[in-house]
């Protein structure tokens, strides 16, 4: 094995992804904790489900590359509306980039946009694929069942009354279920073609690792009200 890891096109890689099959390469998310990148803001280290790649096209102007898959060195800023606008105000990317390129004021609007959009695609794909459990009633029975599913997701508007007990169960049976409440429930609707969508679950799998990968960043682009999931731990542990 060759003593020298192999130069990253974006030049900062801190460590090399693990094997993985097409299908996981494919989904980002299955490969969230392989690799390390630099936030152009920060200066710090992280990992990508921390950090937002962001490319500049042919006309110098600066985009979101939220699959990172866009060819042309990648800018790595961390997942938040606050590090991009920073990064817009201080024109940090023309620094990093060591070119003229230009980045709109709208630009974290755009992130936050392009991320939506990315996990309102997953979602389809998991219902297409029957990997998707949907109502309250349902979800219920699959966090008790013998497969419980890997990610919890909540309409971020939803009352906390039905979420308070769905955590309640996942925390009782002691299940590894990421929770997602990053969306809106019109956000679900338009998923998943149908109103009101509050509860909803996603079968371990690539699709439920990269909604979590996605959510993770999202929620740095979106304000978040007190969640109900810690007063339902607290009131599991009291019983």
């Amino acid at each position: 094995m060759a003593a020298a890891a192999r130069k990253m096109e974006d030049g900062d890689a801190m460590r090399a992804p693990i094997a993985r099959n097409a299908r996981d390469q494919d989904l980002k998310g299955s490969r969230a904790d392989a690799r390390e990148r630099r936030c152009i803001v920060a200066g710090e280290v992280m990992p990508e489900n921390r950090l937002v790649r962001f490319v500049a096209g042919p006309d110098g102007a600066v985009v979101p590359d939220v699959a990172a898959k866009l060819p042309g060195r990648g800018l790595w800023v961390t997942a938040s509306a606050e590090a991009v606008a920073t990064a817009v105000q201080k024109k940090l990317f023309a620094r990093a980039a060591k070119a003229n390129v230009s980045a709109a004021a709208d630009l974290p609007a755009r992130v936050e946009a392009a991320l939506v959009a990315r996990m309102l695609g997953d979602l389809g794909l998991a219902r297409r694929s029957g990997a998707l459990t949907l109502g309250f009633d349902n979800v219920l029975r699959a966090l008790e069942g013998p497969k419980p599913p890997r990610a919890l997701i909540e309409a971020f508007d939803g009352s906390p009354d039905g979420k308070r007990k769905l955590y309640a169960a996942a925390h009782r049976l002691g299940l590894n279920c990421h929770v997602i409440e990053t969306l809106t429930s019109t956000e679900l609707g338009l998923a998943l073609g149908r109103e009101n969508v509050i509860h909803a679950a996603v079968q371990p799998g690539g699709l439920a690792e990269r909604l979590i990968f996605d959510a993770e960043r999202l929620s740095g682009f979106r304000a978040r009200n007190e969640s109900p999931r810690a007063s339902a731990s607290k009131n599991e542990s009291s019983l």
